[in-house]
């Protein structure tokens, strides 16, 4: 049996998998408010004691037991009869989290929770010699070669088995990383390349630089391609075309920004959230061409994160695909290469299970 976690800002997703080959569906699978605890231990104990209490009053009534973790801000994604008993009968083969955060000698301090994920600490509380950290986008990269053919959808090109892929993942932040090729087998390269700086295509997008730069002292991709991002857009555009319905204007505030932003933008009205979703898929087109180029991804694009499954009909756009070729003489070039959206959430989740179940890259 091996464990992977999928450790975000509010949430931390878990699973057990008896994988050791070829991908398999998750054992038992539970969702964790971050809020409800003090650190990744607590959530990992709650997690184990469950299962095995599971197990324990399953084996002892004959009779499913209800879903575990009601009381503390645990809910499950499994069957409801799955009947799992981690330790000392069954133990943990290895484990692998992948957290938000760049991660150094399999330790890493999350951008976006008061926590610190130590590879090393853990192998005791799983018990396991065998536990690996490494950063969500990475761990989402591994996920990217086990999707299966109905969890991405081809924007351009057919998908490639073999050739260098990169993963370009807007969500709460710009996630990006590289799956280098090396001849036989692919190698998830992380990457903070979404912090790079910001380089507009457009006039209008050198205005939102012009317009960043008042509040930043330097403006990366990161804070343009991402929830935030988006809202620093509309605010852009609020703020010196002067065009925010008063209708709107008080909706914001009873809700996620974000996310009412795009769902107006891809309703059609009002027209700054039209403009300001427009502006935001222009950048992810450009950003997205130039990490195909400094990649050389001709195994593919894929774009993940938690926004664009959401926006996806802005990228089947054939405008989108222009402005990700939009790249003068290399425009053939990039017409050659694959893009794909990833429309699986739990890809970070089976990049890490795919990594805990294959024992050479925790040795």
């Amino acid at each position: 049996m091996i464990l992977a976690g999928d450790i975000g800002g509010t949430k931390t997703y878990l699973a057990l998998f008896d994988w050791r080959e070829a991908r398999v569906e998750p054992v038992r699978e539970e969702r964790f408010l971050n809020a409800d605890f003090d650190s990744l231990e607590e959530i990992l104990e709650e997690f184990l004691r469950a299962g095995a209490g599971k197990g324990n009053a399953d084996n002892a009534s004959g009779e499913t037991g209800a879903e575990t973790g009601t009381e503390t801000g645990a809910t499950s994604d499994a069957a409801a009869d799955a009947d799992v008993d981690i330790s000392p009968s069954m133990p943990l083969r290895a484990a692998c989290f992948g957290v938000a955060g760049p991660v150094i000698d399999n330790r890493c301090r999350a951008t976006n929770l008061p926590w610190t994920i130590d590879g090393h600490a853990l192998t005791e509380t799983l018990n396991t010699s065998r536990v690996r950290v490494i950063n969500d986008v990475e761990a989402a990269a591994y996920g990217v070669l086990v999707l299966n053919p109905d969890e991405i959808e081809m924007i351009q090109g057919a998908p490639q088995n073999t050739g260098t892929k990169v993963l370009v993942a807007p969500g709460t932040g710009l996630g990006e990383a590289m799956l280098y090729w090396d001849g036989t087998q692919h190698h998830a390269v992380p990457s903070e390349g979404g912090h790079a700086s910001f380089a507009p295509t457009s006039d209008l997008a050198i205005d939102l630089l012009r317009y960043l730069r008042t509040s930043f002292l330097h403006v990366s991709f990161d804070r343009v391609l991402s929830g935030s991002g988006l809202h620093a857009i509309y605010e852009f555009l609020r703020d010196t075309h002067k065009n925010e319905p008063t209708w709107f204007a008080e909706r914001l505030p009873t809700g996620d920004p974000p996310a009412l932003i795009a769902e107006a933008g891809l309703a059609g009205k009002p027209d700054i959230c039209v403009q300001a979703l427009d502006l935001f898929v222009s950048i992810l087109a450009a950003e997205a061409g130039n990490c195909a180029l400094n990649t050389l991804a001709h195994g593919g694009v894929y774009l993940g994160g938690g926004i664009t499954p959401k926006i996806i009909e802005k990228i089947r756009d054939p405008n989108w695909t222009q402005m990700f070729i939009a790249k003068g003489r290399y425009k053939r070039l990039l017409s050659t290469i694959p893009v794909a959206v990833i429309l699986n959430d739990k890809a970070a989740l089976l990049g890490a299970a795919s990594v805990a179940a294959s024992a050479d890259t925790l040795s």
